[in-house]
C-alpha cells in the first residue's frame, strides 16, 4: 500500500517530468511564431465571443434565480402581498434579461469583426 506522502511525490515527480518536456513539444521557430502571432487577432476575439455569452447566461441565471426565490419566499411568507410582489419581480427578470440580450450584441458585433 502507498502512503499518502509516497502518492504525492510520485505525482510531484510526474508533473515535473511532464512540465519539463512541454517546452520542447511547444518549440517553433521565429518565423511560424510571428505568423502565428499575426493571425491570431481572430482567435482572440472568438474567445471573447464565447466568454462574453457564457458570462451573461450565468450572470443572467444567477439573477433570475435569486429573484424568484426572494419573491416566491416574500409571498410565501405573506400571500395578501403577492400582488404587490409580482408586478416588481417580473420587471426585475426583464431588466436582467435585458442585460443578457445586451452581451449576445455585443458578441455579435464582436464576431462581425473576425475575417
Amino acid at each position: 500500500m502507498i502512503t499518502r506522502k509516497a502518492k504525492f511525490l510520485l505525482m510531484m515527480t510526474a508533473g515535473l517530468v511532464v512540465m519539463s518536456f512541454s517546452s520542447v513539444a511547444f518549440a517553433q521557430d521565429a518565423e511560424t511564431m510571428l505568423k502565428a502571432a499575426s493571425i491570431s487577432n481572430g482567435g482572440w476575439i472568438a474567445l471573447s465571443c464565447g466568454l462574453a455569452i457564457g458570462l451573461a447566461a450565468l450572470g443572467g441565471a444567477l439573477g433570475q434565480g435569486k429573484t424568484a426565490a426572494a419573491a416566491l419566499e416574500g409571498i410565501a411568507r405573506n400571500p395578501a402581498s403577492a400582488d404587490r410582489i409580482f408586478t416588481p419581480m417580473i420587471l426585475g427578470l426583464a431588466l436582467i434579461e435585458s442585460l443578457v440580450i445586451y452581451a449576445l450584441i455585443i458578441a455579435f458585433l464582436l464576431q462581425g469583426k473576425i475575417g
